[in-house]
């Protein structure tokens, strides 16, 4: 029967059908979805708006005590399920403090204090879990310990690597015998 159709037939049969289908591929739920989009992307999303990177910075002048606290911050983080991305330590600073004498500019006694810091990078991190965590991290802060949080930037880490000396005093040195400074090529 369908050998006896006319040709038009046919032909307006497939553009009803392609007609249909681009109706049917705009469609979309109320929420914004696409019909034809599944579920499961949708809850893939997060609920809650996230910080996406944050760096946790603790320094104090007790080197043990310092330890220990950046341990329990980071087994709070892990309990609460905040992704912890990366734990390190900055080299130490130090700082020289002389006391003087009463009225007078002779030194009495000469301090040097050694400042330790400690970081713990923390990634996705959702808006209702991050005041929790910070009430926690704040209530067992111990004596002559600093923290301070603040969002990732390039000046962390680059503060993180320690410049090689040597490194840079060869490159010093090459960069003088490009010039033709002192200690450059002789030209004949």
């Amino acid at each position: 029967m369908l050998r006896k159709l006319s040709p038009i037939v046919p032909r307006l049969l497939c553009n009803n059908a392609v007609t249909s289908l681009n109706k049917t591929s705009t469609q979309q739920y109320s929420d914004g979805r696409s019909v034809y989009e599944p579920d499961y992307l949708e809850s893939l999303k997060p609920k809650f708006p996230q910080y996406s990177c944050l760096n946790v910075q603790m320094k104090g002048y007790d080197f043990p005590i310092l330890e220990s606290y950046q341990r329990y911050v980071h087994s709070v983080a892990e309990y609460l399920d905040i992704d912890v991305s990366d734990c390190y330590a900055l080299p130490p600073q130090t700082t020289q403090v002389q006391r003087l004498r009463p009225n007078s500019a002779v030194v009495d006694a000469e301090y040097r204090l050694t400042m330790y810091e400690r970081n713990l990078q923390i990634n996705d991190v959702n808006a209702p879990v991050y005041p929790i965590f910070l009430r926690i991290a704040q209530a067992a802060l111990p004596e002559g310990v600093q923290l301070s949080v603040q969002e990732h930037s390039d000046e962390f880490e680059e503060r993180r690597y320690v410049p090689d000396r040597d490194l840079l005093d060869l490159k010093a040195e090459l960069e003088r015998m490009q010039a033709g400074g002192p200690g450059g090529p002789k030209k004949k």
